[in-house]
Protein backbone atom coordinates (compact mmCIF):
# COMPACT_ATOMS: atom_id res chain seq x y z
CA UNK A 1 0.00 0.00 0.00
CA UNK A 2 0.89 3.25 -0.67
CA UNK A 3 0.83 6.00 1.82
CA UNK A 4 0.06 9.34 0.36
CA UNK A 5 3.74 10.76 1.47
CA UNK A 6 5.11 8.02 -1.13
CA UNK A 7 6.41 5.58 0.74
CA UNK A 8 5.52 2.01 -0.08
CA UNK A 9 3.91 0.18 3.57
CA UNK A 10 1.63 -2.23 4.85
CA UNK A 11 0.74 -3.93 7.58
CA UNK A 12 2.92 -6.74 7.11
CA UNK A 13 5.88 -4.57 6.82
CA UNK A 14 8.41 -5.11 9.81
CA UNK A 15 8.62 -1.54 10.99
CA UNK A 16 4.97 -0.95 11.13
CA UNK A 17 4.18 -4.03 13.26
CA UNK A 18 7.07 -2.45 15.48
CA UNK A 19 5.63 0.49 16.01
CA UNK A 20 2.08 -0.64 16.99
CA UNK A 21 2.80 -3.06 19.47
CA UNK A 22 5.29 -0.48 20.88
CA UNK A 23 2.43 2.00 21.18
CA UNK A 24 0.27 -0.66 22.19
CA UNK A 25 3.08 -1.89 24.83
CA UNK A 26 3.46 1.28 26.59
CA UNK A 27 0.06 1.99 27.34
CA UNK A 28 -1.41 -1.23 28.67
CA UNK A 29 -0.52 -1.36 32.17
CA UNK A 30 -0.76 2.39 33.18
CA UNK A 31 -2.61 5.46 32.22
CA UNK A 32 0.02 7.31 30.18
CA UNK A 33 -0.65 8.37 27.11
CA UNK A 34 2.12 8.02 24.03
CA UNK A 35 3.57 10.90 22.52
CA UNK A 36 6.64 10.83 19.67
CA UNK A 37 9.59 11.25 22.65
CA UNK A 38 8.06 8.15 24.24
CA UNK A 39 8.06 6.24 21.02
CA UNK A 40 11.51 7.94 20.19
CA UNK A 41 13.09 6.42 23.03
CA UNK A 42 11.24 3.12 23.47
CA UNK A 43 12.09 2.23 20.05
CA UNK A 44 15.42 4.18 20.49
CA UNK A 45 15.49 5.82 16.90
CA UNK A 46 15.27 9.96 16.58
CA UNK A 47 12.79 11.79 16.95
CA UNK A 48 12.23 12.84 13.05
CA UNK A 49 12.15 9.27 12.40
CA UNK A 50 9.34 9.08 14.55
CA UNK A 51 7.72 11.64 12.87
CA UNK A 52 7.68 10.42 9.46
CA UNK A 53 6.70 6.74 10.77
CA UNK A 54 3.56 7.84 12.76
CA UNK A 55 2.44 10.08 9.54
CA UNK A 56 2.54 6.40 7.66
CA UNK A 57 0.73 5.06 10.49
CA UNK A 58 -2.20 7.64 10.25
CA UNK A 59 -1.92 6.83 6.19
CA UNK A 60 -2.33 3.48 7.13
CA UNK A 61 -5.62 4.00 9.24
CA UNK A 62 -3.51 2.10 12.52
CA UNK A 63 -3.28 5.54 14.36
CA UNK A 64 -4.31 8.84 14.71
CA UNK A 65 -2.33 11.80 15.62
CA UNK A 66 -2.86 15.35 15.67
CA UNK A 67 0.91 17.47 15.50
CA UNK A 68 2.10 17.99 19.46
CA UNK A 69 -0.84 15.54 20.02
CA UNK A 70 -0.65 12.02 21.73
CA UNK A 71 -0.12 9.29 19.47
CA UNK A 72 -3.50 6.22 19.85
CA UNK A 73 -3.82 3.04 17.75
CA UNK A 74 -7.24 2.74 16.17
CA UNK A 75 -9.16 -0.33 16.14
CA UNK A 76 -7.50 -1.71 13.17
CA UNK A 77 -3.82 -0.22 14.42
CA UNK A 78 -4.83 -2.22 17.90
CA UNK A 79 -5.91 -5.36 15.90
CA UNK A 80 -2.15 -5.32 14.28
CA UNK A 81 -0.64 -4.58 17.58
CA UNK A 82 -2.34 -7.62 19.98
CA UNK A 83 -1.48 -9.87 16.76
CA UNK A 84 2.20 -9.15 17.31
CA UNK A 85 2.16 -9.28 21.02
CA UNK A 86 0.41 -12.78 21.52
CA UNK A 87 3.75 -13.40 18.40
CA UNK A 88 5.97 -12.43 20.64
CA UNK A 89 4.77 -13.42 24.04
CA UNK A 90 4.23 -17.42 23.29
CA UNK A 91 7.81 -17.02 21.86
CA UNK A 92 8.98 -15.95 24.57
CA UNK A 93 7.03 -18.27 26.75
CA UNK A 94 8.46 -20.76 24.38
CA UNK A 95 12.22 -19.81 24.73
CA UNK A 96 11.80 -20.26 28.76
CA UNK A 97 9.87 -23.42 29.31
CA UNK A 98 11.13 -25.16 26.08
CA UNK A 99 14.92 -24.12 25.39
CA UNK A 100 15.91 -23.06 29.25
CA UNK A 101 16.42 -19.32 27.94
CA UNK A 102 16.49 -17.14 31.13
CA UNK A 103 13.45 -14.36 31.03
CA UNK A 104 16.29 -11.71 30.59
CA UNK A 105 17.57 -13.42 27.56
CA UNK A 106 14.07 -13.29 25.55
CA UNK A 107 12.75 -10.00 24.47
CA UNK A 108 15.29 -9.52 21.54
CA UNK A 109 15.38 -13.43 20.57
CA UNK A 110 11.45 -12.95 20.58
CA UNK A 111 11.57 -9.08 18.53
CA UNK A 112 13.79 -11.37 15.76
CA UNK A 113 11.58 -14.11 15.41
CA UNK A 114 7.93 -13.09 15.73
CA UNK A 115 8.42 -11.08 12.08
CA UNK A 116 9.65 -14.41 10.62
CA UNK A 117 6.80 -16.67 11.43
CA UNK A 118 3.71 -18.00 10.00
CA UNK A 119 0.20 -17.88 11.50
CA UNK A 120 -0.17 -21.67 11.48
CA UNK A 121 3.41 -21.95 12.97
CA UNK A 122 1.81 -19.31 16.48
CA UNK A 123 -1.34 -21.59 16.64
CA UNK A 124 0.63 -24.81 16.76
CA UNK A 125 3.21 -23.19 18.94
CA UNK A 126 0.14 -22.06 21.50
CA UNK A 127 -1.30 -25.38 21.47
CA UNK A 128 1.95 -26.87 21.95
CA UNK A 129 2.24 -24.72 24.75
CA UNK A 130 -1.29 -25.11 26.42
CA UNK A 131 -2.31 -21.89 25.34
CA UNK A 132 -0.42 -20.19 28.71
CA UNK A 133 -2.51 -17.32 29.98
CA UNK A 134 0.76 -15.21 30.62
CA UNK A 135 4.43 -14.63 29.32
CA UNK A 136 7.50 -15.43 31.73
CA UNK A 137 6.75 -11.81 33.06
CA UNK A 138 3.25 -12.33 33.66
CA UNK A 139 2.01 -10.25 30.77
CA UNK A 140 -1.53 -11.80 29.73
CA UNK A 141 -0.83 -13.24 26.34
CA UNK A 142 -3.95 -12.21 23.63
CA UNK A 143 -6.08 -15.25 22.25
CA UNK A 144 -6.02 -16.40 18.64
CA UNK A 145 -9.64 -13.20 18.24
CA UNK A 146 -7.38 -10.28 20.17
CA UNK A 147 -9.09 -11.03 23.59
CA UNK A 148 -6.98 -10.43 26.53
CA UNK A 149 -7.31 -10.44 30.29
CA UNK A 150 -5.58 -8.27 32.62
CA UNK A 151 -5.07 -9.14 36.36
CA UNK A 152 -6.39 -6.94 38.89
CA UNK A 153 -3.02 -5.19 40.35
CA UNK A 154 -0.55 -2.55 41.79
CA UNK A 155 2.13 -1.10 40.64
CA UNK A 156 4.63 -1.38 43.63
CA UNK A 157 6.06 1.98 43.94
CA UNK A 158 2.11 3.30 44.04
CA UNK A 159 1.23 0.47 47.19
CA UNK A 160 1.11 1.54 50.98
CA UNK A 161 2.62 0.45 53.49
CA UNK A 162 1.93 -2.90 54.80
CA UNK A 163 0.27 -3.69 51.30
CA UNK A 164 0.34 -7.54 50.79
CA UNK A 165 0.28 -9.16 47.32
CA UNK A 166 1.55 -12.09 45.10
CA UNK A 167 3.91 -10.54 42.19
CA UNK A 168 1.84 -11.24 39.14
CA UNK A 169 4.48 -8.61 36.60
CA UNK A 170 7.56 -7.63 36.06
CA UNK A 171 8.45 -5.31 33.12
CA UNK A 172 11.32 -6.72 30.80
CA UNK A 173 12.17 -3.10 29.84
CA UNK A 174 15.66 -3.47 32.21
CA UNK A 175 17.48 -7.24 32.03
CA UNK A 176 19.14 -5.98 35.21
CA UNK A 177 15.99 -5.90 36.92
CA UNK A 178 15.08 -9.44 36.26
CA UNK A 179 18.80 -10.37 37.18
CA UNK A 180 18.17 -9.10 40.41
CA UNK A 181 14.82 -10.63 41.45
CA UNK A 182 16.63 -14.15 40.21
CA UNK A 183 19.25 -13.93 42.45
CA UNK A 184 17.30 -13.59 45.36
CA UNK A 185 15.03 -16.08 44.36
CA UNK A 186 11.89 -13.72 43.50
CA UNK A 187 9.71 -14.75 40.39
CA UNK A 188 5.54 -14.89 39.24
CA UNK A 189 3.18 -15.30 42.18
CA UNK A 190 5.85 -14.73 45.14
CA UNK A 191 4.32 -13.19 48.12
CA UNK A 192 5.44 -10.15 48.86
CA UNK A 193 4.95 -7.19 51.85
CA UNK A 194 5.68 -3.85 51.62
CA UNK A 195 7.23 -3.78 55.65
CA UNK A 196 8.15 -0.27 55.83
CA UNK A 197 9.49 2.90 53.56
CA UNK A 198 13.08 3.20 53.69
CA UNK A 199 14.80 6.68 54.07
CA UNK A 200 15.34 8.45 50.79
CA UNK A 201 14.64 6.19 47.67
CA UNK A 202 14.86 2.57 49.32
CA UNK A 203 11.77 0.34 50.28
CA UNK A 204 12.04 -2.97 51.92
CA UNK A 205 9.91 -5.81 51.39
CA UNK A 206 9.43 -8.60 52.75
CA UNK A 207 9.25 -11.65 50.57
CA UNK A 208 7.31 -14.53 51.56
CA UNK A 209 7.29 -18.23 49.57
CA UNK A 210 6.39 -18.46 45.64
CA UNK A 211 3.77 -20.69 44.28
CA UNK A 212 2.35 -21.05 41.23
CA UNK A 213 -1.09 -21.06 39.14
CA UNK A 214 -1.78 -24.23 37.73
CA UNK A 215 -1.41 -23.84 33.43
CA UNK A 216 0.66 -21.26 34.04
CA UNK A 217 4.43 -20.28 33.34
CA UNK A 218 7.19 -20.16 35.29
CA UNK A 219 8.84 -16.91 35.71
CA UNK A 220 12.31 -17.79 34.70
CA UNK A 221 14.06 -21.41 35.37
CA UNK A 222 14.99 -22.80 38.03
CA UNK A 223 14.51 -19.49 40.64
CA UNK A 224 10.74 -19.39 40.13
CA UNK A 225 9.66 -23.18 40.26
CA UNK A 226 6.15 -24.29 40.84
CA UNK A 227 5.91 -25.57 44.19
CA UNK A 228 9.54 -24.35 45.96
CA UNK A 229 9.05 -22.61 49.09
CA UNK A 230 11.42 -19.51 49.67
CA UNK A 231 12.22 -18.76 53.35
CA UNK A 232 10.51 -15.55 54.16
CA UNK A 233 13.57 -12.79 54.30
CA UNK A 234 14.03 -9.10 53.67
CA UNK A 235 14.89 -7.60 50.70
CA UNK A 236 15.37 -3.42 50.13
CA UNK A 237 15.12 -2.32 46.50
CA UNK A 238 14.98 1.52 44.91
CA UNK A 239 12.10 2.62 43.38
CA UNK A 240 13.32 1.95 39.83
CA UNK A 241 13.04 -1.87 40.79
CA UNK A 242 9.43 -1.02 42.49
CA UNK A 243 8.25 0.86 38.80
CA UNK A 244 8.91 -2.43 37.80
CA UNK A 245 7.04 -4.96 39.46
CA UNK A 246 3.24 -5.23 39.93
CA UNK A 247 1.17 -6.95 42.83
CA UNK A 248 -2.06 -8.26 43.32
CA UNK A 249 -3.83 -8.06 46.78
CA UNK A 250 -3.93 -10.51 48.58
CA UNK A 251 -5.06 -9.53 52.22
CA UNK A 252 -6.92 -6.18 53.15
CA UNK A 253 -5.14 -4.26 55.73
CA UNK A 254 -5.93 -1.77 57.88
CA UNK A 255 -5.90 1.71 56.39
CA UNK A 256 -5.18 0.79 53.03
CA UNK A 257 -5.68 4.06 50.79
CA UNK A 258 -5.57 2.21 47.18
CA UNK A 259 -8.51 2.79 45.05
CA UNK A 260 -9.00 0.03 42.28
CA UNK A 261 -5.93 -1.89 40.67
CA UNK A 262 -4.71 -1.31 37.40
Amino acid sequence: MAGRRGAVLSIESTSVQDYVKAVYAFTEWQGTAMTATHLAARLSVANSSVTGMVAKLVDLGLADHRKYGPIALTPSGRTLALAMVRRHRLIETFLVTELGYGWDEVHDEAELLEHTVSDAFIERLDAKLGHPRRDPHGDPIPAADGSVEYPPAHRLDGVDDGHAGRLVRVSDEDPDVLRLLDRHGVGLDAELRLARRGTGSLLELRVGGAGEDPGDVPASAPSSTASAEVPARTLTVDTAVARALWIGTTTDHEGCTLGAPR
